[in-house]
């Protein structure tokens, strides 16, 4: 392209940031749904560690909760957008749902890699403390350490020095990251509005709204 009033060659500006690696956040969950707590740990994870973006991704079969009932992968899809629709630099990806079969973070990470460049992308993979301590028991966790650094969020009744007991090579990639710690949870959420009180401030307004349209996690549309 050339400057017409200068002569000059300007380079588009994706070409003078492709030397530098992109920082990308992959936030994953079952997101049952998405409230404030999720989304201030990413947007603390973007701004604390200078990330490109936060990604986020709803699991599609999560292989932790076989057992237990799971709102449809479309609605959590849908409440996820809603939650995040505002931020620009956050995104999300159905890689998990169209894939079919049990999710899990290291397919995921495999799969993600081939979107970019060789080496031009480094993935920070943002989850909670309590998920953190769990990874050992994880598919293929010292691989998952490998690909990606491992961001530990803070949560209520976790602290920062539980991360020993982790393996070495787990622990090697784990980032803590401390946040402004909100009680508010999934499982919360999901109890209030079965026994019918209030979800207000916990999660967007629209997510709100949906979860009644939807009649979701009441004792009738569960």
């Amino acid at each position: 392209m050339i400057d017409e009033e200068r002569g000059d060659m300007v380079l588009p500006q994706r070409r003078s940031n492709f030397m530098s690696r992109l920082k990308v956040g992959i936030m994953g969950g079952t997101f049952d749904p998405i409230h404030f707590g999720h989304l201030v740990i990413a947007e603390e994870a973007y701004i604390s560690l200078n990330l490109s973006e936060v990604i986020f991704v709803p699991t599609g079969n999560p292989p932790h909760k076989n057992n237990k009932m799971i709102t449809s992968a479309e609605d959590r899809y849908i409440m996820t957008c809603m939650a995040i629709v505002d931020n620009p630099h956050f995104k999300i990806s159905k890689i998990e749902i169209e894939r079919g079969g049990p999710s899990h973070t290291i397919d995921t990470l495999r799969e993600m890699r081939h979107w970019y460049l060789p080496r031009e992308v480094e993935f920070f993979f943002i989850t909670g403390i309590d998920a953190v301590l769990q990874m050992p028991l994880w598919k293929e966790p010292y691989e998952i350490a490998r690909v990606a650094h491992i961001v530990a969020a803070s949560r209520p009744g976790y602290n920062v020095s539980q991360l020993e007991s982790l393996p070495e090579e787990i622990k090697r990639a784990v980032i803590p990251l401390e946040i402004p710690l909100l009680a508010i949870s999934s499982t919360e959420i999901r109890r209030r509005v079965a026994a019918g009180q209030s979800i207000r401030y916990f999660l967007p307004w629209t997510v709100e709204h949906f979860i009644y349209k939807r009649n979701l996690y009441s004792l009738e549309g569960r």
